[in-house]
């Protein structure tokens, strides 16, 4: 009974994280295909931005089906293309785009490794206030881990992730990031065993 109980939970667990890769990739899709005539596109780069973001990230044991405490070094590299400026008014004034991301996690513990990956996230940044300016963020991608982590039956797996940040101005060509986000890794029940890492981390950054 209880071997078919887990497997029964292991199913759950599969089709949750299943469902929200497709609801990411949804939400991504949206992002490009969508009609609107509130400036910038798909195709003008010209207020494209470039960012290094590096910080520390935790994933802590019993939060979902986490069972390892792994300790990251992460360092990032994003590509923030504007799809829509100057959407809303008043507080929620902003723009939508979406960050093309080349994150690099150093594992310090339990083993001395490294994961790599690719993220496609969706964003909106709030404008009103030219100094602090709050965004929120979220989607995912593929990961690959040279790690040994007890748990991960993977090398390749999926990652989804969502968060929120602050930016703000330093000079008129660079800006200070400030992040905090929930990251999860798993390899979707393709392979056994499947433990998935749920992490937080703290990031700082700078554009240009």
């Amino acid at each position: 009974m209880h071997h078919m109980q887990s497997t029964g939970k292991g199913r759950h667990n599969t089709k949750m994280t299943a469902g929200m890769y497709i609801l990411l990739s949804l939400l991504i899709g949206c992002t490009f295909f969508r009609a609107d005539p509130a400036g910038a596109g798909i195709i003008d780069t010209s207020k494209d931005s470039f960012a290094v973001i590096g910080g520390y990230g935790q994933s802590f044991p019993g939060w979902g089906r986490t069972t390892q405490r792994v300790e990251t070094i992460d360092l990032v590299f994003r590509h923030n293309h504007m799809i829509f400026d100057n959407i809303g008014s008043g507080w929620y004034q902003g723009f939508h785009s979406i960050l093309m991301e080349l994150p690099l996690h150093f594992v310090v513990s339990p083993d001395e490794s490294m994961m790599i990956g690719l993220n496609f996230l969706a964003a909106y940044t709030f404008t009103a206030d030219p100094d602090w300016q709050p965004y929120i963020f979220g989607g995912g991608g593929p990961v690959y881990s040279f790690a040994d982590i007890p748990g991960m039956g993977a090398e390749w797996n999926g990652n989804y992730q969502f968060g929120i940040g602050l930016e703000h101005p330093l000079n008129k060509k660079q800006n200070l990031l400030f992040e905090v986000r929930y990251h999860h890794i798993s390899n979707a029940g393709t392979k056994e065993p499947n433990d998935p890492l749920n992490s937080c981390k703290f990031l700082i950054g700078i554009t240009f």
